[in-house]
């Protein structure tokens, strides 16, 4: 992108956020909808506490099982994604030509759109989590966990996590140039999200070597990671480490969504999309 390009992106992005937000407004019932479909957290949660109701199961409590379920709920609402369907809808009904005339890059808008939903998802989802999370024991969380310095990677965290969700879906979507619908791919792909990224269970109650696998593979930091870091689960060293391949997922998403992107727009063009 040309410094011309970016200055007409970085004055229109705001627009695009407060367009989004509107129309995030306009459908919200929809919108409501979709996000008690991501409640699975408090369904574990409710199975897992009557697991550790006995005994602790490794060093989760009740309570940090608790803590760690209500942090998975908030991280999945605010790093979640809907590209994929938007980009398959688009593509075959061919209105994504519409947005091909437009300045900015088609990518951008849909990050737009994507990202203006944040503050009604985060209106429901976190006001419950922390009322909830203060009534929990306080041996939830490892003494120390409310400090700037992880503060601050907990925030870093939450971006990369959305950005590989999103660029993933980038990718995903954009094989909808090529087959009829890609929705199928990504199915897969959220069945292994669900399995091995700590959505359901903490990933630390594992077998080593399963463990071991998780570590080499995004799903890992799109759940696990931010919600480790938050409750106090990852010293500040180690988290750091991690966000660096967080990042490392980051980049390589998006060269993917790049290289996906550009191949599909030529398929589309050759057809007279």
């Amino acid at each position: 992108m040309t410094l011309a390009g970016a200055a007409r992106v970085a004055r229109a992005y705001p627009t695009l956020l407060r367009v989004g937000f509107a129309e995030a407004v306009a459908y919200r019932a929809e919108m409501l909808v979709w996000m008690l479909a991501t409640t699975m957290p408090l369904v574990s949660l409710a199975l897992w506490s009557a697991v550790a109701a006995e005994a602790p199961v490794g060093r989760f409590t009740q309570a940090r099982f608790g803590a760690y379920f209500l942090a998975t709920l908030v991280v999945r609402q605010l790093t979640g994604s809907w590209l994929v369907w938007e980009m398959n809808q688009e593509i075959r009904g061919g209105a994504l030509s519409g947005r091909l005339l437009k300045p900015i890059h088609p990518l951008l808008a849909y990050s737009a759109e994507n990202l203006s939903a944040l503050p009604l998802r985060a209106a429901l989802s976190v006001p419950v989590a922390l009322l909830a999370l203060f009534a929990v024991d306080r041996g939830a969380l490892a003494p120390g966990t409310m400090t700037a310095p992880r503060l601050a990677i907990f925030a870093f965290s939450l971006l990369g996590a959305w950005l590989i969700n999103f660029l993933t879906m980038a990718i995903i979507g954009s094989l909808a140039f090529f087959v009829e619908s890609s929705t199928a791919i990504f199915e897969l792909w959220l069945v292994a999200f669900m399995l091995l990224s700590g959505y359901l269970l903490p990933l630390e109650l594992f077998p080593p070597w399963l463990r071991a696998v998780t570590a080499v593979l995004p799903f890992r930091y799109t759940v696990a990671f931010p919600v480790e870091t938050l409750i106090g689960l990852l010293g500040v060293g180690e988290a750091l480490r991690e966000l660096a391949v967080q990042w490392a997922f980051v980049a390589a998403s998006a060269a993917g969504a790049r290289f996906a992107w550009r191949a599909g727009i030529k398929r589309f063009g050759a057809f007279g999309g």
